[in-house]
């Protein structure tokens, strides 16, 4: 069997360095990334008020008031299921308001989910 009689294009040359490029001036990034995530995550249950820190390239700070909170909701898909972690989703009626914790160990998630609904039921029978 004989070789095809065409080659490719050239420039294919160019778009197959560009690929190469773009792997080692982004591989840097992605070693770093789950670092700087872990330095930068926190979260906090201050008195009434959660606190938490996130982002990678940018910084997001939620502080959500226990008061407002309507759900807490843990979540754990399948790699989470096997590292023991779980993310942990509370949400109030303003989205603006609403937070997402992940990593968080499978048994600090549960605990604190537990807390945060009973504070929330507390704060809502003080109010009425």
């Amino acid at each position: 069997m004989r070789d095809p009689a065409n080659r490719v294009s050239p420039k294919a040359i160019r778009l197959w360095l560009l690929t190469a490029a773009v792997v080692v001036v982004t591989l840097p990034f992605l070693v770093a990334e789950p670092f700087v995530r872990y330095a930068v995550h926190r979260w906090e249950l201050s008195g009434d008020v959660v606190y938490a820190r996130s982002g990678y390239l940018t910084r997001e700070w939620v502080f959500v008031p226990v008061s407002r909170i309507q759900t807490v909701d843990k979540g754990q898909g399948w790699f989470e299921r096997m590292l023991g972690l779980a993310t942990l989703e509370i949400r109030t009626a303003s989205h603006a308001g609403s937070s997402t914790i992940k990593g968080l160990d499978f048994q600090v998630a549960a605990r604190l989910a537990e807390q945060l609904a009973h504070r929330a039921e507390e704060l809502r029978d003080d109010a009425t």
